[in-house]
């Protein structure tokens, strides 16, 4: 058994060749209390999570870098945009 075998939340998929490039930023202090309803597994070095508040939803990434870890997240979308998103990041189709 590998330690993939062992996770429990999604991996993302390798990049393809024509995907789309999401725009990162510093995150937004006025979606702080915004809930995760989706992650990626923590086993990688970066780690995504698809947060909602309020109607509207961003995608939070984390990169761990021996003790400090990166944070930036995507533009505020409505809700289903951002599941879209989410998906072709999944997929492969969008980073």
């Amino acid at each position: 058994m590998t330690v993939l075998d062992e996770c429990l939340s999604p991996h993302v998929a390798r990049i393809q060749r024509d995907h789309v490039r999401l725009e990162w930023r510093t995150p937004y202090p006025v979606l702080a209390r915004a809930r995760v309803v989706a992650w990626t597994c923590f086993c990688r070095a970066t780690v995504y999570e698809l947060c909602e508040s309020a109607g509207q939803a961003f995608i939070r990434r984390t990169i761990q870098r021996d003790r400090r870890h990166e944070v930036h997240e995507s533009s505020i979308r409505p809700i289903n945009e951002a599941r879209a998103i989410w998906t072709g990041l999944l997929s492969g189709r969008a980073r």
